[in-house]
């Protein structure tokens, strides 16, 4: 059939041979599958491996559980196989036995990549093989600890007709990877190319079938990197881990905050510093907002880092609460260091940078503030509000603009003032 009648796209459709011959050891073996009670399984601990990598250890919830199964998906030349080769170099060293497998690059350009790292211990095996018989058959022959499949795509079941790449195989071949991870209890790393709307590349299903799902973002022609954990069994999806890129690999950055805010302008309205919470970490951003009469009769808005429509529903509280006239102007906000923030407490500094632009009025620099914001126009309180206050007060911030319920039960740090607001109008006074 050429075209789709669902999709109507073109070509799409792929045959699958499904065989429904079971044999009667099969079927035997299936009437004498017997139910376990809860109290009958014996409980185990989770045994983990740390990779000596802090960040990545943080969002994988402690390190990498055995016979887990984790996807590393990002867009191309972000670092994925650059910090899966640092995270075999660090084990290798442990003395760890580890198996990279490459369907994309040749064993010469592994090793210049290697090379640029450091030493590597003769623990690490490379193999540049993209059948999975065969990884099989080297994975239950050399038995390693860890293996790494860079990238899932590339790889092929001979069982599946269809091209590498394709939904059958990616699905049929991540499921040969899962018994495989399952049945030798064997952690496998999986690298997974991502479209352009910047999900991984294949069935949906992929991400239902591992235990762990992890993607780096930012730009790649930046330094900075963000590797977010949006799926994991064994740990939080809140954290996240930030990375520098540099010649010798991907370097940690133990202090987001500070980098967040390098290079603030001074002395420039529409700019504010807010204070979100990725997992239990508090992160510092530097929010902007540009605020100019429209030239045409349909203004325009823009949102880089944070929710587009989660701007225009703020805009709309300011003009009807605050009596701004936002209808004739164009509104471009930006978190600045490319990271993606999208939790409520930014609300309070989106509005505050918006209407510093409007107004042409510059923010103190050592003010900062956070608050989720209502239809109303009203602040409302925000969890972890003592961790955020003592963030900034180690960064140096005098004024600390928060919800006034938030105020109770923190213990207020040296040098810093806390200042209280019910709503907008009470925040916009104080800056």
């Amino acid at each position: 059939m050429g075209q789709c009648p669902a999709c109507h796209e073109w070509n799409t459709f792929v045959e699958e041979v499904v065989d429904k011959k079971a044999t009667k050891t099969e079927r035997k073996a299936v009437s004498q599958a017997t139910p376990m009670r809860l109290s009958e399984i014996e409980s185990t601990s989770e045994e983990r491996t740390s990779t000596h990598i802090g960040e990545l250890d943080r969002v994988l919830g402690g390190g990498v559980v055995k016979g887990s199964m984790i996807l590393v998906g990002g867009d191309p030349g972000i670092g994925k196989s650059t910090l899966l080769l640092q995270v075999c170099r660090n084990l290798s060293k442990d003395g760890r036995k580890l198996l990279y497998v490459s369907g994309e690059e040749s064993l010469h350009q592994i090793k210049m990549r290697a090379s640029r790292m450091g030493d590597f211990s003769d623990s690490l095996t490379l193999l540049c093989e993209t059948s999975l018989e065969i990884i099989r058959g080297v994975i239950e022959r050399e038995k390693p600890e860890i293996v790494v499949i860079d990238s899932i795509q590339t790889m092929y079941n001979d069982d599946v007709s269809s091209a590498p790449g394709s939904v059958s195989q990616v699905r049929e071949s991540t499921g040969v990877l899962m018994q495989i991870a399952k049945g030798l209890n064997i952690s496998i790393f999986i690298v997974g190319h991502v479209t352009k709307e910047g999900v991984v590349a294949g069935p949906r299903v992929l991400e239902h079938m591992v235990d762990t799902v992890l993607y780096f973002e930012g730009d790649r022609h930046a330094s900075y990197r963000i590797l977010r954990g949006v799926k994991n069994r064994f740990g939080s999806t809140d954290e996240i881990g930030v990375f520098e890129m540099r010649s010798d690999g991907l370097s940690e950055v133990m202090n987001p905050s500070e980098f967040m805010l390098e290079g603030r302008p001074k002395g420039e309205s529409g700019s504010i510093v807010a204070c979100s919470i990725e997992g239990t970490r508090p992160i510092l951003i530097e929010i902007q907002a540009l605020v100019s009469r429209s030239a045409f009769g349909m203004p325009r808005r823009t949102a880089v880092g944070t929710d587009y429509n989660r701007v225009n529903l703020l805009m709309a509280v300011l003009e009807k609460r605050m009596r701004i006239p936002l209808g004739d102007y164009d509104a471009y906000v930006n978190i600045a260091g490319g990271i993606k923030m999208n939790e409520p407490a930014v609300d309070l500094g989106l509005m505050l940078a918006i209407y510093s632009s409007f107004k042409d009025k510059v923010i103190s620099e050592d003010t900062i503030c956070f608050g989720e914001v209502g239809l109303s126009g009203e602040v409302r309180s925000v969890n972890m509000a003592e961790q955020r206050v003592n963030e900034a007060s180690k960064l140096g911030f005098k004024k600390c603009i928060l919800p006034r319920s938030s105020l109770k039960g923190i213990k207020n740090p040296e040098g810093i003032e806390l200042i209280g607001v019910d709503s907008i109008r009470d925040a916009v006074e104080h800056i």
